[in-house]
């Protein structure tokens, strides 16, 4: 059976923050708000999508959650998902674990269309074929069902499956489904985040996680 690790994308292989930071201003200006009020909104790169924006919302008192996703989104599509870039090493962590025999996987809870279109634009298709994420309508937003359907599909044993990841979400899912989790530092959660989360280690740089998967 295929020993497995599955990849978060932004924060993980893609530096996405840019893009997704001028989307999240650009939907809290159209709904008719001040986006310097948000503050810093580092914390929101990364989750599922609707919980992020609910997090900017209630900082205004807004519980247009439903609207600022599809203001979020519009955006996104056209403009925000561009601006992106493979984080240093990331490449050379891929080729190993590809020459190492391992079975590759995006698991992200960006929606998958637009994860699909991420890789491709970042020219890493040829280390990730098999891409998974959110889809419409709110299907697998949660990211512990998105990677029960990863193992469902894959037939991936669980025993032999490492997840990737640099926020809670990715450890708590990988736990829910009996996984190893790697937590990483160079993306947009903490050290802090990531212990408190029960990461089963921290890998400070891509090296370090080719080394200890």
């Amino acid at each position: 059976m295929a020993q497995a690790v599955l990849l978060d994308l932004d924060g993980t292989l893609s530096d996405s923050r840019p893009g997704i930071e001028a989307c999240f201003r650009y939907m809290l200006a159209e709904m008719g708000h001040d986006p310097a009020v948000a503050g810093d909104v580092t914390w929101a790169v990364g989750p599922p999508i609707g919980v992020s924006i609910r997090g900017l919302l209630e900082k205004y008192d807004d519980d247009r959650v439903e609207r600022g996703i599809a203001i979020y989104r519009d955006r996104y599509s056209t403009v925000g998902i561009y601006e992106c870039n493979v984080y240093p090493g990331v490449i050379d962590m891929l080729t190993n674990l590809t020459n190492a025999r391992f079975d590759l996987c995006v698991a992200t809870s960006k929606r998958r269309d637009f994860a699909d279109r991420v890789v491709d634009y970042l020219d890493i298709r040829r280390y990730l074929p098999k891409v998974y994420g959110a889809v419409p309508g709110g299907g697998l937003d949660d990211k512990a069902d998105l990677l029960a359907e990863i193992l469902r599909v894959e037939g991936y044993d669980p025993a032999a499956t490492t997840m990737v990841g640099d926020r809670l979400h990715d450890i708590h899912a990988a736990q829910a489904n009996h996984l190893r989790s790697i937590g990483v530092l160079w993306g947009y959660g903490s050290q802090g985040e990531l212990q408190a989360a029960g990461a089963d280690v921290i890998a400070g740089t891509p090296a370090e996680v080719s080394r200890l998967i």
